[in-house]
């Protein structure tokens, strides 16, 4: 064993075996830092600063944050957090306890913690959680990626994220912390309420224990630890449009065509893999997709602003005249069996699958992207099928005297002549995880797990890492071709995935249970540290209903990613094929593109603390225990408030408000102002959705428009939000803008600009103002802040004066101040009567630089 407090907030216990290697998720791939060699019977610790020390008896070590105990015989360990003595883990077992102590075989490793029974755990995924977010005890938590569409509910799903965190609230104190196992092996989990344990067929016991003590600071320091998510260019916060079923060009051209007729906005239209020769990655299909063709297409929308992403799938099609096999087989990039590239089914027929554990696969594969990309410019990458999906089970040969697939049924079936492989413990290993929901064998429908990659490593100890590697090679590869910054979606993720990817959540169902459940998955994403993800609008397949694709684009825009997409067997869904769908993407779309600084700002915080931009509701409201298993609302950032309508034929909604006051961002004059968190019901008809801004806040908003690269032009406004009827108060937020196509996100570059928005209200004056950092970046796009709208207050007394770079603006004739009051969704009833004559402020005509600093300020009511 090895522990150590690597940071103040976070410790790390790392159990192996003391006589000989073991299989680890390779530093290469998530870099940290490596242990010591360790010997038997030693165990070897150190603080940051202190030399190795050795020991065998009992003994406890603390850190800043977090104090670490083991006992030897029998061994066991617990962490406990420093302030309150509180244990967080406890890997002991009592005679009553339906679990032993540790249990450490080569392919059996098993070790469980103590929980109290009122912990409320989240994450261990990916799975689709019918339940709600938090973890319910006695559910199956299985981690292996596997090709297992969203429709099955606590299965095995794309991705494999070994983490959680446990919230507590004693006497009403809350206190978050993060358990991260660091394993790519198959696991079981089990949650039983008061315990948790874990049976993993592989690897080493790599845990993080991460003090939080607050839910952000936990995803700080998880993604501290695995990589801050990856920049996204702004344009990828727009709307999407895809489906696999556009056999051809113009088609695609009058997806596009209808989408600005119906005045929905749209940024990035879709290709499955219809634009493929023969489902062949790389290619183009001659005929329905030729090239002089599609690259007019593609500079008549890239003119406009708009991009292009097409699919690949990691399997390369067996063909002796395909130049990328071709190429492939020359650079020797495939994964083997017995010494022979392992041969498996997808949709071109057979494949053999690249090894993007070997650094010549990782060089081949940036050069066959930039080829592709010299065919047709894409502007982004689609990664899929990449846990990895396999059509077949076991040991395959392409059968003799027929054609496979033969391009009848739905060309999924299998058709290769194969046999199972069941003679090593590596395909048929002596526990089995609950595999597919039903215990199957682990090379099920994907590579056997005999197989093996560079340097010997096996297909069962790397398996979940696939799509890992795949999205870290491709992130090279796109980076590398003009110095853009990368956009891709994968479906398989790991730890550490959100670095390099965007995720959505994968094959779904078009039911009011999917739209519903697409919001813990979303939710969870975002602890996992990949905050750029989305579920499918309107829902893969079968074909939605009306009414429920009106409420899905509802919800799905304000999705971090915000794409609809659907099966080749399913109708046609785009949201302009029925008009009050139509009407309704308007709204809410409309509403997203109004947001898009906004969103963009919480990308840029997401980018350097991890923070997700689609987040549960205690993370803001850490102590209210209502809000802990709250699945049916979420915020974006900390104070932005989304509550859909989840079922069908409602006309209204509840929704849970925490205390304090929230503004309908659809129409400001609108509050409600909440002494303790409870329910309201809310209107909301066909065409609505309620969204609402909490108090103390500051967004900035621009216009809106049917592209990001308009609305992105548009002046700005600022809406600050104070307690209804404050008398003192303050709020605060912030905007980050740069060159979206730069690979990094940061200040210090010349091509970036900060702003901090401060409000204050006290002696009855109120002050707007804001603080600048690297203002170039800004003044050169020329961008202004147009308007003002402040909430809560009591109106304009008079006494208005601007500043501008610390100079007052003797002019402001154009500067036009109305009011408007307020009006309560709930009654006031026996509440302060003051608050009936707050009202909504709006400064227009102002003309803010966005890059200078500035102020303003004006009287108030007659307060003192």
């Amino acid at each position: 064993m090895f522990f150590r407090h690597e940071t103040d907030n976070r410790l790390r216990v790392y159990i192996t075996d003391a006589e000989k290697q073991r299989w680890e998720v390779p530093y290469n791939l998530l870099p940290r830092e490596k242990p010591p060699a360790l010997k038997q019977t030693i165990v070897r610790s150190r603080t940051r600063k202190d030399a190795y020390t050795y020991t065998l008896t009992p003994s406890e070590y603390a850190g800043s944050e977090l104090i670490f105990l083991y006992t030897t015989d029998p061994f066991t360990f617990s962490v406990k957090r420093k302030s309150n003595g509180q244990t967080l883990f406890d890997s002991r077992s009592d005679e009553s306890d339906p679990y032993s102590d540790l249990v450490f075989k080569d392919q059996y490793l098993e070790i469980s913690t103590k929980l109290p029974k009122d912990a409320s755990l989240y994450g261990l995924g990916e799975n689709t959680q019918p339940h709600g977010i938090k973890l319910y005890p006695n559910d199956p938590y299985t981690l292996y990626t596997t090709d297992l569409s969203a429709i099955n509910l606590n299965a095995d799903l794309y991705g494999s994220h070994p983490v959680y965190m446990d919230l507590r609230n004693i006497d009403g104190e809350s206190s978050t912390h993060g358990v991260l196992l660091l394993n790519s092996n198959g696991m079981d989990v089990f949650y039983r309420g008061n315990s948790l344990t874990y049976k993993v067929i592989g690897g080493v016991l790599d845990f993080y224990f991460f003090s939080g003590p607050t839910p952000l600071d936990v995803v700080d320091q998880y993604t501290q630890l695995i990589g801050r998510p990856a920049p996204m260019p702004y344009w990828s916060l727009g709307f999407h449009q895809c489906r696999w079923g556009y056999h051809n060009l113009s088609v695609v051209e009058d997806v596009v065509e209808n989408y600005k007729k119906a005045k929905i906005p749209l940024d990035v239209i879709w290709n499955d893999d219809d634009h493929m020769d023969g489902h062949k990655d790389f290619t183009l299909n001659p005929t329905n997709y030729p090239r002089p063709k599609l690259l007019e297409f593609l500079e008549k929308i890239h003119g406009q602003g708009m991009k292009y992403i097409v699919i690949i799938d990691p399997g390369i099609g067996v063909n002796a005249s395909y130049g990328v096999y071709q190429r492939g087989i020359a650079n020797d990039v495939f994964i083997k069996y017995e010494g022979k590239p392992y041969l498996a089914q997808v949709w071109p027929g057979a494949v053999n699958f690249p090894d993007f554990l070997n650094p010549k696969t990782v060089e081949w594969w940036g050069d066959e992207i930039r080829r592709f990309h010299e065919l047709v410019p894409v502007d982004g990458l689609w990664i899929d099928m990449n846990e990895a999906s396999n059509f077949c089970t076991g040991l395959c040969t392409i059968p003799e005297g027929r054609i496979c697939p033969n391009g009848t049924g739905p060309g999924w079936d299998c058709c290769l002549d194969c046999k199972n492989v069941t003679k090593t413990r590596w395909d048929d290993p002596p526990y089995k995880i609950n595999a597919s929901g039903i215990q199957a064998l682990i090379g099920y429908k994907t590579i056997a797990t005999s197989a093996s990659h560079y340097n010997g490593v096996l297909e069962y100890d790397a398996h979940s890492i696939y799509g890992f590697s795949q999205a870290i090679a491709t992130h090279k590869a796109l980076q590398g071709l003009e110095g853009k910054r990368p956009f891709i979606l994968s479906r398989s993720t790991f730890v550490g995935s959100g670095h390099y990817a965007a995720h959505w959540t994968g094959d779904n169902k078009g039911t009011w249970d999917d739209l519903k459940y697409s919001i813990s998955t979303m939710l969870n994403f975002g602890i996992f540290g990949v905050p750029m993800v989305g579920s499918d609008i309107c829902g893969f397949y079968p074909a939605p209903t009306e009414e429920l694709c009106n409420r899905w684009i509802e919800l799905g825009a304000f999705y971090p990613f915000s794409r609809d997409h659907a099966n080749f067997y399913s109708p046609r869904q785009e949201l302009y094929q029925w008009e009050t769908v139509a009407e309704s993407a308007r709204n809410a779309l409309g509403m997203r593109y109004k947001l898009l600084p906004y969103l963009y700002t919480l990308n840029y915080e997401a980018h350097t603390s991890g923070a997700p931009i689609a987040r549960p509701l205690f993370f803001t409201f850490t102590n209210e225990t209502k809000c802990f298993g709250l699945s049916t609302q979420f915020l974006l950032g900390s104070s932005l408030m989304v509550s859909p309508v989840l079922e069908e034929k409602k006309t209204s909604t509840d929704a849970l408000f925490p205390p304090g006051s929230w503004y309908n961002l659809f129409d400001m004059t609108q509050v409600i102002v909440s002494k303790e968190a409870h329910y309201i019901t809310l209107d909301a008809p066909l065409h609505v959705i309620n969204v609402h801004l909490y108090q103390n806040t500051i967004i900035p908003m621009q216009q809106g428009g049917l592209i990001s690269k308009e609305a992105r032009m548009t002046p700005f406004s600022l809406v600050v939000t104070f307690p209804m009827a404050a008398t003192v108060g303050e709020a605060k937020g912030n905007l980050f803008v740069d060159d979206d196509e730069l690979p990094e996100m940061k200040l210090g570059n010349g091509y970036s600009t900060y702003v901090d928005f401060y409000a204050t209200v006290s002696n009855g004056m109120v002050k707007v103002w804001s603080d600048v950092r690297e203002s170039k970046f800004a003044l050169d796009k020329g961008w202004i802040i147009e308007k003002v709208t402040v909430l809560g207050l009591d109106g304009v007394q008079g006494g208005f004066e601007i500043e501008v770079d610390g100079n007052p603006v003797a002019t402001t004739s154009k500067v036009k101040i109305s009011t408007a009051e307020h009006r309560y969704t709930e009654k006031l009833e026996d509440r302060d009567q003051d608050m009936m004559k707050s009202v909504m402020i709006e400064v227009k005509g102002l003309e803010l630089p966005v890059g200078k600093i500035f102020s303003m300020s004006w009287k108030i009511g007659n307060k003192a």
